[in-house]
């Protein structure tokens, strides 16, 4: 029986891979593709369910430890094989398909933005949803629930393997430090495509955007404002190394930005600050412009230094710590690359207009090592992502889910 309904998907998708929608079109007419497609639409109300109940089990950065354990039993529960917690703490599942090539990674983010103790009970208006991470990423969490809960109830056999993973540290500082672990450890070498499902709509990005960051801080003996007036101020080094950001000239063609996100130090008004710290972050889709860009602002840290002790004499001299506490390769997909045009074909064959960008996503690590890779939406609207206002509307979600579920199909073979 397996083996009859291989030879179905399999004549309709051998033209699949990077193809035209027309070919998309015609798999949608396979008897088990058609059962999986509907089972995205009955099953959508209780997926609805699981997407507030991940939401509402608290993963700020760092700490995912309990969403994880939720994920591990979803998978677990799902017959997924192989169900396992990476060292770096992702959550792994394996769908088997008739061989373990070609892998298909299909990925969603445990953590969140919000600190510990933040209130994440979601609560429902209508067919919006409300509370933190309900959309970023509790929407990637429960579609990949959804596929591998459609294609067992359709009985659809695949040719290649299909991974679910649920990965820790997409978000801030976290670094993409999931992806490190997956791609550099854990399935080294044995990844062949990769989807990450990030927030809702339709959107597919193929553009990684690329970040350094840093944590900037200046020291000295610190003292009081009258009496110890004439020692180096780490404040003012602070201040020196901000005037001199502020005036970057970076170019808009590749964009390239830059942001001081926050500043801190000093202990009253009437004092010498012992310390002044700033957090650094500068972005590009393209990596020369982003080094070129690093060198800067590094020129600009030290330059801060050494005018603020120049102006005092020396007294007081002060020392700088520089920790770079984010690296995101940037990355390009071609748009004519194969994994794009399957993602435009199985979106323009469900009905909606494909649209591309960029973004910095869990997809900027394997593009980065030139392994096809793209993000993609979860379908249903929503608004105010990494606020406490964030929102999920559920009407017609449903569609995001069969997208997601037709791309696993189209992308799991030969």
């Amino acid at each position: 029986m397996k083996k009859a309904i291989y030879a179905l998907i399999a004549a309709a998708l051998l033209p699949v891979w990077g193809q035209e929608s027309s070919d998309v079109t015609r798999l949608m007419q396979d008897p088990a593709v058609k059962a999986a497609l509907e089972a995205a639409k009955t099953n959508e109300p209780g997926i609805i369910e699981e997407q507030i109940r991940i939401s509402e089990i608290p993963a700020p950065e760092f700490k995912e430890e309990k969403r994880a354990a939720a994920l591990k039993q979803i998978f677990t529960d799902l017959g997924l094989k192989n169900v396992r917690i990476d060292k770096g703490g992702n959550v792994i599942g394996e769908r088997p398909g008739l061989s373990p090539s070609p892998n298909v990674v299909f990925a969603a983010h445990l953590d969140t933005v919000f600190p510990e103790g933040t209130n994440v009970k979601v609560t429902r208006e209508g067919t919006v949803l409300k509370g933190p991470g309900i959309g970023d990423d509790g929407r990637g969490l429960a579609v990949i629930i959804a596929i591998a809960k459609a294609l067992n109830q359709a009985k659809v056999q695949t040719p290649g393997t299909i991974t679910f993973v649920a990965d820790v540290g997409e978000e801030g500082l976290g670094d993409l430090r999931g992806m490190k672990q997956l791609f550099q450890d854990t399935l080294k070498g044995k990844i062949d495509r990769f989807v990450s499902i990030d927030g809702t709509a339709f959107g597919i990005t193929n553009v990684g955007v690329g970040s350094y960051r840093y944590r900037v801080t200046y020291k000295g003996p610190g003292g009081h404002s009258y009496g110890a007036f004439g020692l180096a101020n780490p404040i003012h080094a602070l201040g020196r190394a901000i005037a001199a950001i502020s005036d970057f000239k970076v170019p808009q063609t590749p964009k390239t930005t830059f942001n001081v996100g926050r500043i801190g130090g000093g202990t009253s008004v009437n004092s010498i600050a012992f310390e002044a710290w700033m957090e650094m972050d500068m972005r590009s889709v393209d990596m020369e412009s982003l080094k070129a860009e690093d060198a800067n602002f590094l020129k600009a840290v030290n330059q801060a230094l050494a005018q603020e002790n120049e102006r005092w004499g020396n007294k007081g001299k002060l020392s700088v710590d520089i920790q770079r506490v984010g690296d995101r390769p940037a990355g390009n997909t071609p748009e004519n690359s194969a994994i794009v045009q399957t993602a435009i074909s199985v979106t323009t064959a469900l009905g909606f207009t494909p649209r591309l960008g960029d973004g910095s996503t869990d997809a900027n690590l394997p593009m980065s090592m030139h392994i096809p890779a793209i993000t993609i939406g979860g379908g249903g609207g929503g608004s105010g992502a990494h606020s406490l206002n964030e929102n999920f509307d559920t009407a017609n979600s449903w569609q995001g889910t069969q997208r997601a579920i037709l791309l696993a199909i189209a992308l799991a073979q030969k």
